[in-house]
């Protein structure tokens, strides 16, 4: 008998474990199941900012570098000059070209003017030819009727006659010249819309030289910290070539990547909790403030494509941007790249 009562007692233990294992795992699973009807998380997130690259829009030997690593600058401040010795001369160069030009149409203007005064000149010649052409006519006509009532002599006929024909003939040359003078204006006329043309393009010419030669001084584009730098004094540079980063600190947002299945329950404006991996106390809160327009894949350089034969199910992540708000003194410990775990609260 004194043998069988441990045997007894093991047996009722089983099941007393048993039950307690059923009722934890019960316990933690509605625990789990009421968490997730009102929260979904990811660990799949990072800290993400506007980062500015510095880049040269022409070539150069850098002559001047007035930053180094992580260092704060400010809009506008001079980071950069690259040799500027070609640019200067293609400045000059620009500049005697549109004095050139500037000079040729004083040139074409003065011979505008001698123009008008040459087609005014065979004008008023032109002028007077007509009046003794019609003097010469009302004396012909006059002398004719004259002689056909033998009032006058064959011979003084015959020189009014002469007369009236040179004054026809002085005419029509007269008639010629201011013509030709005429042609002459119109001709100047389209000298100095070419001279002023040419003189607009030289002065575009003076204005991108200038502008190339504002290009040897990088200036910062935004205030931020300086970060990648690399580029030092007397290396050969290239236009579009990556010398350094800067990192704006004006704001930094969240961008937490939940699976499309995670969705459903999530609005804009539902709020966030924001542990970040680096700093094991700090917990930061966040605003739900947009999802993305596509997945995470279909901005990926081979997006996949479910029209294949040999197709496979995958599970796609949405790009979801959190705002986070918080001191500016928490928000200077956060950097672009950082990782993240995020919960959203329904």
């Amino acid at each position: 008998m004194e043998q069988e009562t441990p045997k007894k007692k093991k047996k009722n233990i089983f099941p007393i474990i048993l039950i307690v294992i059923v009722l934890v795992a019960a316990f933690f699973g509605t625990q789990k199941y009421l968490y997730f009807q009102h929260h979904e998380d990811t660990d799949d997130a990072q800290i993400e900012g506007d980062v500015s690259p510095v880049l040269p829009r022409v070539p150069g030997y850098v002559t001047k570098l007035n930053i180094t690593d992580n260092v704060k600058v400010n809009k506008g401040d001079t980071l950069v000059k690259l040799d500027d010795k070609d640019f200067i001369i293609k400045v000059n160069q620009a500049e005697a070209a549109l004095e050139n030009a500037m000079a040729n149409v004083e040139v074409i203007k003065a011979n505008t003017t001698a123009a008008n005064a040459n087609f005014e000149t065979s004008k008023a010649n032109y002028d007077a030819a007509k009046i003794k052409v019609w003097k010469a006519t009302q004396d012909y006509n006059r002398y004719e009727k004259l002689l056909a009532d033998k009032a006058v002599t064959q011979q003084q006929y015959d020189g009014i006659k002469s007369e009236y024909e040179t004054a026809n003939a002085q005419l029509e040359v007269a008639k010629k010249q201011m013509d030709a003078t005429k042609r002459q204006n119109e001709a100047t006329a389209e000298q100095i819309k070419y001279a002023q043309s040419n003189v607009t393009q030289k002065q575009a010419d003076l204005d991108y030289a200038k502008l190339q030669l504002s290009y040897t001084v990088l200036l910062a584009p935004v205030s931020g910290t300086v970060s990648k730098k690399n580029v030092e004094v007397g290396q050969f540079v290239q236009a579009g070539q990556s010398l350094f980063a800067i990192v704006l600190d004006t704001e930094v947002w969240v961008i937490a990547n939940f699976k499309e299945t995670q969705l459903e329950k999530m609005k804009e404006g539902q709020t966030v909790d924001i542990k970040v991996d680096a700093y094991k106390n700090l917990k930061v809160q966040g605003v739900l403030n947009s999802f993305s327009a596509a997945t995470g894949a279909r901005f990926s350089l081979l997006p996949p494509d479910n029209a294949s034969g040999n197709f496979v199910k995958i599970v796609q992540r949405v790009p979801v941007k959190i705002k986070i708000i918080a001191d500016k003194e928490t928000l200077g410990k956060l950097r672009p790249g950082m990782s993240l775990s995020v919960v959203v609260n329904f």
